[in-house]
This record gives structure tokens, sequence and C-alpha cells, in this order.
């Protein structure tokens, strides 16, 4: 019998359990209980570690092995979608509508999930992050020729040193998810972060480039890159807005 995961002090800056000490079966399950203060889920980030668990459960805390990462240099899109963004009047910003992603990520439905672990109490932390500056969303805008605009599909997620944990993403229509994506993946490669993490391993991840690394070599990474000076703040104007269009250039086949 396996025995359960290590028990979390009521005290946010308490330390999490090593790595190591994560259970086999469940893959990754490392602590649980606590909160989901600023505090303490910093710290988590900071050492590969991530809030996971469904409405009525206690906070579960994992660290998978192995894990998921896009290298921001290496997120793939189709050449028959790169021909269909050339007509694309889609645009991309980013901090501009954190709270409407967060929302639209809670209440898509996917496949093989009933329900979702994105709870009130979950949005309520990452706002806080967000209100704070730690915590970024990539938005995808149809616009059409009037002006009027629409959300059409956004990813958001934390962001600590050179190091973006991604959290979710999600379609309003067709492509949406990959835009934000891929625009996110541009945007980190021009300001020199490397890696993106994309926490639990699945097939439509894989498609779009996303590489299964050993724990270990992740949470090395992860020291190096959350280690290194960004101030916290807004990415509105250090994003910019992007064309999806343009993206049809850049991105890998």
């Amino acid at each position: 019998m396996s025995r359960p995961p290590a028990l979390l002090a009521p005290d946010p800056a308490s330390p999490f359990p090593p790595a190591e000490a994560a259970l086999r079966q469940p893959d990754g399950l490392l602590a649980i209980g606590g909160d989901l203060s600023p505090a303490r889920l910093l710290n988590a980030y900071r050492h590969g570690i991530f809030p996971w668990y469904s409405e009525g459960q206690p906070v579960l805390w994992w660290t998978p092995d192995p894990r998921m990462v896009f290298r921001t240099d290496g997120v793939r899109l189709s050449s028959r979608f790169r021909r269909q963004l050339r007509r694309s009047t889609w645009q991309v910003r980013a901090d501009t509508a954190f709270a409407k992603v967060v929302a639209a990520c809670a209440s898509t439905p996917r496949p093989g999930q009933d329900g979702t672990w994105i709870t009130d109490d979950m949005q309520a932390a990452y706002l806080e992050l967000h209100r704070l500056g730690h915590a970024h969303s990539v938005e995808v805008f149809d616009v059409d020729d009037s002006g009027e605009e629409r959300l059409v599909g956004g990813i958001y997620g934390v962001a600590i040193g050179r190091m973006f944990f991604g959290e979710s993403m999600y379609s309003g229509e067709s492509g949406g998810s990959k835009v934000a994506l891929a625009t996110l993946a541009l945007r980190l490669r021009d300001w020199g972060w490397p890696l993106i993490d994309a926490q639990v391993e699945n097939p439509h991840l894989s498609r779009l480039g996303a590489e299964s690394w050993p724990r270990s070599r992740f949470l090395a990474k992860v020291d190096q890159l959350a280690g290194i000076p960004e101030p916290p703040g807004d990415w509105t104007q250090r994003f910019g807005v992007v064309q999806a269009a343009a993206l049809a250039e850049v991105s890998a086949d």
C-alpha cells in the first residue's frame, strides 16, 4: 500500500516536501491541504509544483514525472492551419481580459472530464496573482470590419523569472487556443524565455510540439529560469498587438 501524501502546514510560507517524495500512483501527487494564497502559490511554482483538485476536495499539489513542456521555439502549427491564418482577422493581446479567459477555461467542456478543476476559489486565487502582476493571459479576438471584437481563444498561466507555467487554454472557435499558445511562445522567445510548462502529457499537446521531460531535468531548468530577475507587472504594453496572420510565417511545421 502506498503512503498518503504529506499534509501541508497552515503557514503559507511553510516548505513543500521534496519532489522525490511525490507518489507514483497517482503520478506526482505530492501534498494535500494548505491554501491558495499568493505566497503559497508562488512558492509552489518556483519548485515546479501546481494545484489541481475538484470541487469538494482539499487542495491537492502535484509534480508529475515526466513533465510536459514546450520549447518556445518548438510550437508546431500544421501547414494547413498556417494557410488558414493568412486570411485571419484575429488579433492577439495580453492581460486585457484575464478574468474572461479564466472563466472561459473553467466553463469549456473537456473530453473525458466531468465538471472543472478551475473552481471559484481557483479563479479568485489566480485573479489575485494577476492583480499582483504574476499571472497573465493571452487573448485572441476576432475583429470585424466595424471594429467590434469577440474573444475566440486564450491561455493563462503564471510567470516567475523567465519561466512561464501554463495553466489552461481554451478555444471559443476552432484554432483559438492554438493561436494563443503560438503567439505566447513567439513573444516569450523574443524576450529570451525558453520554456512553457504544460504540466501533464496529452496527445493534443504532443501534436503541437510539447515534449516529455524527466522531472529532474524540468526542475533543474525551473530553478535556473525562475531565478533570473524579471519584475512582475502588466504585460499589455510589452506584449503589444500581434496579428494572427503573422503566425503563418513564423511557426514551425
